[in-house]
């Protein structure tokens, strides 16, 4: 399976979650701005669920296309933040609620790049290994 969602991929991960303090113990909750992004991706990727969630190991192929920028070229590779494995935890996670799979270990190969692209958007391949 393979597909292409055209949007502004969001740039916030996972790894911002916040934590205040109740009663003394830590209380961990998603900003809006997180919960926005997380909402974005589970509708676009609901669009493309599996009829049967994957079994097995899978590779799953990302490459997120993100809006270019004055001096960047189409199709440049992007070195700055967000960094991938951020940018992935998210999407997995999202992958994992629509129903792609029961649970995202079973992503077993992985290939994520980041680029700058004329048409921005997340391009998306799992493959049965």
């Amino acid at each position: 399976m393979e597909f292409f969602m055209a949007m502004i991929p969001p740039t916030i991960t996972h790894q911002e979650k916040k934590v205040h303090l109740v009663n003394g113990r830590p209380r961990f909750y998603e900003p809006d701005e997180l919960k926005a992004a997380r909402q974005k991706l589970t509708a676009y990727l609901g669009q493309h669920v599996p009829e049967e969630p994957y079994q097995g190991g899978i590779q799953l192929i990302v490459k997120w296309c993100f809006q270019t920028k004055g001096r960047h070229k189409d199709g440049e590779y992007r070195i700055t933040k967000p960094d991938t494995d951020n940018l992935q935890k998210l999407l997995k996670d999202c992958m994992t609620s629509v129903g792609f799979w029961s649970d995202d270990a079973q992503v077993a190969s992985e290939i994520v790049e980041k680029f700058w692209a004329e048409i921005p958007g997340i391009y998306i391949r799992v493959t049965e290994l």
